[in-house]
Formats: C-alpha cells, structure tokens, sequence
C-alpha cells in the first residue's frame, strides 16, 4: 500500500476535487512490444476497445482509495471501459467496505487471493497489500495471467524482486509499480534534456521527500483502528492475522496490523513508502538507461535514525522499530543519485540533475538550466514551464490500462520498479547493518565487499 503523493503541495482532497487533467503526449510513447510469452497469458489478448475487468486484493485506505477512483473517473474518460468486479480483503470489514462502493455481489468478494485469482473474467489486479505480502500476490497474479498493477515498494527483499521480475517477463503480462511520479511529464522532459547533453557529464541527481504531518508520529493516523478488530472477532471485525504474518506466530497487536509501516516484519518505513515516489521519476529525470545491466546500482548506503518518534504518546511505549529520518546515497559507476526522507521535518532538498557543464533544477512549475561558469561561453541559462501532466494517480491508472489495450510497456514498467527496488533493499539492509552494500548485476549478487562475476559476495 502506499499514501497518494501530488506535487508538493497538495493533499489528498485537493487530488480528489480535480475535476479535469491534460494528458500530456509521448509520456508513454513506446513501439516495444511484450507479447504474452506463455499459453496461459495468451488467454486474453485484451483489444483496444475491449472493457478491461479489474479486481482489487487489499482494500485498506489505498485500495479503497484506487477503486473509488477508478468508478469516479470512468465519467471522465480516464478509466472508461473498466468493471470492477472483485475484492480481496483478510479483514470482513474493509472486505465489505470495498464490496459496498462497487456495488458487487457476495460472490465477487475474497478472503483468499488466490481465489480471486481463479476468476477468468478478471483481467487485472490492483496489489494494494501491505508489502510483505506484495511479492507472493503479484507472482500468483501473472501466472494466472493478470495484468497487475502494484503499490510502491515492489517487494520486501532483492531476493523477491527479481522473483517477480522474473515472473512478469516470463508471463508477458503489464506490469505498473504505483508510482505516479513516473507519468508527470517534466522528469521525462528533464531527461530528454540531460539525453541531449544540456549539462554535459552527468554527474549526480538528487531529490527528496520530506513531510511532517502529524504530531503523533508518521503512519499513526494514516489508518484509524477499530477498537473491536481482532483474530478472535466475529462476523465484520473478523481479521485473519495468521495470513497476514504469513504464518509467522506474533501476539495480536492492532497497532502492527493497522500501522504495519512502522515495523520491519511488514515494511520498510520511509525507505519503501515515501522515497519510492522520487526514486522512480529520478531514474527517468536522469536518463538513465534501464535495460541489460544498466540502471542497477554498483554501491548503496544509507544513514539515519529514529530521531524524535520513539515513544507512542498516547501508549508510552516505543512507536516504531523505522527510523523517521533517511539519507541514501547510490554510485552507478560513473555518476550517482542521492535521496533524502523524513517524517519529522519538511524541508528537503531541491529537485536537482548535476553536470559538469550545467545544473537542471526542476522544482515547482519551471525547469531551469543553470550553467556552471567555466561554460557559460557554451550554454545559455533558460527556464521554461514544466510540461503537464502533473503528478496524479489518475493519469498513473490510465497508463496501465492504456497499456494493457495497446501492450506497450508502462510508465512505472517492471525493468523500471527492479532496479529502484534494488536500491530500496540495499538502502535497508545498510542503515540496519550499517554496512555500504555492493551490487553485481551481472551475479544479482549483493555484500559489503566489491563482488566479480567469478566470486560473487555472500548475500547478506
């Protein structure tokens, strides 16, 4: 699952009162095709006026947030030609909350995924679970030949990642990783600038995503809890806790279960939830090629900690196992990114590509060109305005959809959501080991050590 992220300065309600969005042209522009490459996925070749049937697995607030736009916006074009016809839900209560807005029958809502996943009238999924469980679903999904579309991080461990980019190429199924930032058109127009040399070498991208909404500590609000819910409940306040520990034997605790963002077992913290959201348009604003072996990081760390959030105030007991402030720093070889996270402080970086010859800084509606001064004689500074479509989780749907008609691969495609989750587990396992990891792609090797293709590291 992950929190709608528009540009800076808007709110979830501002996103929902929208009423009109331009869909900026060649976003997606593609001739790749990725024909279903197994007889399974040749099921159903989805035409371009073909209604697309969607199911829904995980109806917490993403999931219920995805399918209520999914019904609002088909009067507006953007997902028209859709039926949701399924929901997936461990907890009675959201299962049913996800079965009212749609209106759909008793027989079209699951307590089991798979089950879901047998119905051959469903031709896509949104995985809107908590993380732990994004992997195993979105493989299960593929292979039965689904087209799926999965919130931010793609998985919990590198080990899962290639698992499920595995699985997606192999099935030739539409992959969409739910990062909106990925079909804003100004990182895809900063890139074609750094593409044409505007900045010389490149050097070093960098950007963040900072926020400091809740002085009860990040995540606490996010999804209230219901007082009654719990493994022993019956009827709506049901939750099935051992599936969602995965078989895993942990005490009931509705604090994990409801705000499973602040605990390792579930999730990642800041590192899976808020820097996803400018690590994926980042690859793009730096243009960095993403096929073969390139876009995969040579060297990962990070820095930290858990720094004012560490006593619940309303329990007095600690709030959180993840730290509520993040650096990570990746080395690609010869350039390199830099990210910043936090949940205690507002104030982040500038959104910023770094050259020898000139710097594109991209915050807010402009995009400026900025010379360095040995250069100036070569390059003129500009600023012009960003173009649109801005970052919106709308136009992000109509992508995946758009893709599945036309098979042409997705803004947030799976060679895209691999490598940036490559960067995710490494920028875990390094705060949490505090250790620098290194990565060959050539091996999907990682360790603290450089690794060869003829010695690879031990996996951490």
């Amino acid at each position: 699952m992950s929190e709608i992220n528009d540009n800076a300065g808007s709110t979830r309600r501002e996103l929902l009162q929208k009423s009109a969005v331009t869909v900026a042209a060649g976003v997606a522009a593609t001739t790749v095709s990725h024909m279903p490459a197994t007889a399974e996925g040749m099921a159903r070749v989805i035409g371009a006026n073909d209604r697309i049937n969607v199911g829904h697995i995980g109806i917490g607030v993403q999931g219920t947030l995805h399918l209520r736009l999914i019904k609002e916006n088909s009067k507006e074009g953007l997902t028209n030609n859709t039926d949701q016809i399924g929901v997936c839900d461990i907890y009675t209560r959201a299962r049913k909350g996800g079965q009212a807005t749609l209106g759909i029958k008793d027989s079209q809502t699951y307590d089991d995924h798979r089950k879901l996943l047998e119905n051959k009238d469903i031709d896509a999924v949104w995985v809107t679970t908590s993380d732990q469980w994004h992997a195993p679903i979105t493989i299960d999904a593929v292979q039965a030949g689904k087209h799926v579309y999965c919130e931010k991080p793609m998985t919990r461990t590198i080990e899962e990642a290639f698992a499920v980019f595995d699985a997606v190429k192999k099935s030739g199924k539409i992959f969409q990783i739910g990062s909106q930032g990925t079909s804003d058109g100004k990182h895809h127009a900063v890139g074609a600038m750094v593409k044409s040399g505007k900045i010389g070498k490149l050097i070093v991208g960098q950007d963040s995503y900072c926020r400091a909404d809740n002085k009860k500590g990040e995540w606490n609000d996010y999804r209230k809890i219901d007082p009654d819910a719990a493994p022993t409940a019956s009827g709506d306040a049901f939750i099935n806790w051992d599936v969602f520990c995965k078989g895993k034997k942990t005490p009931w605790d509705p604090d994990r279960f409801f705000h499973w963002r602040k605990w390792w077992d579930y999730g990642s913290g800041l590192m899976g939830d808020l820097l996803p959201h400018r690590l994926h348009p980042l690859m793009y604003a730096m243009a960095i090629p993403l096929e073969g072996e390139g876009g995969f990081p040579q060297r990962v760390s990070s820095t930290g900690g858990l720094y004012v959030q560490k006593i619940n105030p309303a329990s007095g007991k600690p709030d959180r196992e993840v730290p509520d402030f993040m650096n990570l720093m990746v080395d690609f070889g010869d350039f390199s990114l830099m990210a910043m996270t936090s949940c205690v402080t507002e104030q982040g970086w500038p959104s910023m590509i770094r050259g020898n010859k000139a710097t594109i800084v991209y915050n807010g509606g402009n995009i400026e060109l900025k010379p360095e001064h040995n250069y100036t004689d070569e390059i003129d500074g500009d600023s012009t305005p960003a173009p649109g479509p801005t970052e919106d989780i709308r136009i992000h749907e109509k992508n995946f959809l758009d893709c599945i008609r036309s098979n042409k691969p997705t803004n947030g495609n799976i060679d895209l959501a691999t490598r940036v989750q490559v960067m995710v587990s490494l920028g875990e396992l390094s705060y949490r080991q505090g250790h620098t990891y290194h990565f060959n792609a050539k091996t999907r090797s990682y360790g603290t050590s450089p690794i060869t293709a003829s010695a690879p590291g031990k996996k951490a």
